[in-house]
């Protein structure tokens, strides 16, 4: 899908997808192996994730691809009314960042949300990925709030 505001292509991730979606994944999620995520792109969306509704990515002009949004639907979300789509990964290859890649991405969300219902939406970021504060707060959102999760291995 093509939008004049943001000029970079997004479709909905296809099959074909697949090898390109988990190296991007890993990119994001590196502390989670490979093979981990080759395994997770052939089965969502789908019915062992119920939970991820949308994934779009932004194909290169050269092939391969340069971007992809994973999004939710969460029952609950900070700062938000109701059931809310809730972008579950946002990532985009270093040298396309600050291109409008990551916005059309985004827009492609946005536009399935509305499209689906919907009047919000949700995202979050580690504390220290100013990065992506940025980029989030570039596209409209506004923080809701911060918070720091524990655990304990207690067995």
């Amino acid at each position: 899908m093509l939008n004049p505001a943001h000029p970079h292509p997004v479709h909905e991730v296809q099959p074909s997808d697949e090898a390109e979606w988990a190296r991007m994944r890993f990119g994001l999620w590196p502390h989670h192996p490979i093979e981990e995520h080759e395994a997770e792109t052939r089965q969502m969306p789908g019915p062992d994730h119920p939970e991820l509704v949308v994934v779009f990515v932004a194909p290169r002009a050269e092939g391969g691809l340069r971007g992809f949004l994973e999004m939710s639907v969460r029952s609950y979300a900070e700062g938000c009314d109701g059931p809310t789509p809730y972008v579950e990964g946002w990532y985009t290859d270093r040298d396309v960042r600050g291109h409008g890649v990551g916005a059309a991405l985004m827009a492609a969300a946005e536009r399935w949300a509305a499209a689906h219902g919907y009047r919000e939406m949700a995202s979050d970021a580690l504390l220290d990925n100013v990065d992506s504060h940025r980029a989030h707060g570039a596209l409209g959102f506004e923080e809701v709030e911060r918070s720091v999760h524990f655990r304990k291995d207690i067995g």
